[in-house]
């Protein structure tokens, strides 16, 4: 059980997965709303605080791809995208969307609940406990990463620019951002990366941290097309190919 009422928005264009999950998530200790659509998803984001969002891929009219779009123009709720398709491609789709984690239909419920509670526990958890042990050459004394023209703050989870502006970062791009920023000039592998993104079962294809690394470096990178902080070392995986300084 859950030690506070964490509002879970469960959004489905089926009554009866809607219903189940709402029953489950609610004995769990969760408080749940329900949504059918886009426009009640929006309704529901406008009037509660969502600490997560279970969001069905298909549905008609606005599809999950659409509404994780716009949840994340808003905010970095953590997103669950519910997948009906079997073919890996969508959930690489969804991914790319924003979305945190995916879980396939049909699914378990005591699944459910894992995927909810890892990705709560990363999204809310001290940066010490959410990134690899090793640590740049005097991190130790700071939570405060500097490269480049950023300025890492792991302690409060903020990524600024050297103007100040604040650029907001999934769950998953600041676990990704933490591991290379912590391992400089040293070649991770695919592997590696996804021991150090915990909480998803990515295992069975690369392309989906190949999606994280595009949507990180859109974000840190002066021309995500050529990119001179993240660099794909072929056949190996991925270098941070410049110096970390803590503050």
């Amino acid at each position: 059980m859950v030690n506070e009422r964490l509002h879970v928005l469960v959004v489905d264009d089926e009554p009866k997965i809607r219903t189940m999950l709402a029953r489950y998530l609610n004995e769990e200790g969760f408080r749940v709303s329900e949504a059918a659509d886009g426009t009640a998803m929006r309704t529901v984001l406008d009037g509660n605080a969502i600490d997560l969002v279970l969001l069905d891929l298909l549905m008609p009219g606005e599809d999950g791809l659409s509404l994780a779009r716009h949840i994340r123009q808003r905010s970095q709720i953590p997103i669950i995208m519910l997948t009906g398709k079997g073919d890996l491609i969508d959930r690489v789709v969804g991914l790319e969307a924003g979305a945190d984690d995916y879980i396939p239909k049909p699914f378990h419920l005591r699944e459910v609940l894992a995927r909810i509670r890892t990705v709560l526990r990363r999204a809310q958890a001290p940066a010490v406990a959410a990134v690899p042990a090793e640590r740049t050459a005097g991190a130790e004394k700071s939570e405060i990463l500097v490269f480049d023209c950023w300025r890492f703050d792991v302690l409060r989870r903020e990524l600024r620019r050297q103007d100040g502006d604040v650029v907001s970062l999934t769950a998953a791009e600041f676990d990704l951002l933490s591991a290379f920023v912590r391992h400089p000039n040293r070649v991770l592998s695919r592997d590696q990366l996804m021991n150090f993104v915990k909480g998803r079962d990515w295992a069975a294809f690369d392309r989906a941290i190949d999606t994280q690394v595009v949507r990180l470096r859109r974000k840190i990178e002066s021309d995500p097309q050529l990119p001179q902080l993240i660099k794909t070392v072929r056949g190996a995986g991925y270098v941070f190919s410049v110096p970390v300084t803590a503050e």
